[in-house]
Order: structure tokens, then C-alpha cells, then sequence
């Protein structure tokens, strides 16, 4: 188990954790989705930048914030670097279906944040792109799983029911969101 530095972990009465764990946890999960377990590790791989990390951004039931902009970097803008905070949910979503399918391959990630100026860019060359994408707010992930086909992955997201959920075999992957349960 990895630990990031300045992280500690503190005692914690019991009855007032079962109080946080109700109020707390409950309140910000994903509807249908379990609270957050005590640990999570999030394995990617940026296609573009070739980059991979193995990265345990919740410990003990609270989000790591040094694993969190570690994720803000491995999925920074491929066009022009820029990073934006990526909502811990989406990494949540992405732990819930690697655990659903029980793969041990990290995710390649084709796209993960996309500036406005990288969104308008790809609209301009391509009708599959959102004027209002949920890339921009950090909320979207197009995504791979080496050995997991491409129609497997999509069904397994489906069945989260955590967000959207798009199918593009022509190019290779899915992607998925923490918006509205939608798909395409």
C-alpha cells in the first residue's frame, strides 16, 4: 500500500465515524453507487503523453489531494498541457468499472481534460465532438482496456449507471462521464 507524503492516518471514534460515514460519504457518492471504500488505486495510461502512474488517491475513505493533482497531470490537455482539477468522481466511476470487470491492465486513456481551445479545435475537424463537452470540466474520460473488448467495456459501463456513456468502435474506445445517465 502506497502512501503519499503529509498524509497521516488518525484515530477516529467510532460512533462518530458511523455519524461522517452516513452524512458525509453517503451525501457525495454517485446515486447507486457504493460509498467510497477505504482505499483506491486508479491504474492509467496517457496514450499521448505515454505516460503511466498507479495512483491510490482515496485512503482510509478521504481523497488524497497530492494523488489527486498527480491524476490532474497524467490527464492534462494533449494539445497544450494545461491541467484542470478532474472530479474525483469520474476516478471513482473509472475504480468501480475496472473492479466490475476485474481487469489488472491500467486504462489507456485517449482524452481526458480538453481546453476550451483543444474542444473547439477537434469540433472544428470532427461532428463527435460536444460544443459543451464534460472533457472541459474535467468530468469525461475516453478510455481502452487492453484485453477487454471494446463492446464488454461499454456494457459494464452501462450497467454502472454513474454517467454518460458513448460507444465509438470505429476509433477504438468508450467514453464515460459523471453527467447525466445518458448513451450514445
Amino acid at each position: 500500500m502506497r502512501h503519499f507524503p503529509g498524509t497521516a492516518r488518525k484515530a477516529f471514534p467510532a460512533p462518530l465515524f458511523a455519524v461522517f460515514a452516513v452524512l458525509f460519504l453517503g451525501r457525495f457518492s454517485s446515486a447507486g453507487s457504493p460509498p467510497l471504500s477505504a482505499d483506491r488505486t486508479i491504474a492509467l495510461y496517457n496514450i499521448h503523453s505515454q505516460e503511466s502512474a498507479v495512483i491510490e488517491y482515496c485512503s482510509a475513505g478521504a481523497y488524497v489531494p497530492q494523488a489527486l493533482s498527480a491524476v490532474d497531470r497524467l490527464l492534462r490537455d494533449p494539445l497544450n498541457g494545461e491541467v484542470k482539477s478532474i472530479d474525483p468522481k469520474l476516478l471513482d466511476l473509472l475504480f468501480e468499472l475496472h473492479t466490475k470487470i476485474g481487469a489488472s491492465d491500467p486504462f489507456t486513456v485517449i482524452c481526458g481534460y480538453r481546453s476550451p481551445q483543444t474542444n473547439a479545435a477537434l469540433r472544428a475537424r470532427s461532428q463527435g465532438v460536444a460544443e459543451h463537452s464534460l472533457h472541459m470540466e474535467g468530468k469525461a474520460v475516453d478510455i481502452q482496456l487492453p484485453g477487454v473488448p471494446l463492446d464488454v467495456l461499454y456494457r459494464a459501463a452501462l450497467e454502472l449507471k454513474a454517467g454518460g456513456v458513448g460507444y465509438y468502435p470505429k476509433s477504438g474506445f468508450i467514453h464515460v462521464d459523471v453527467g447525466p445517465v445518458r448513451t450514445w
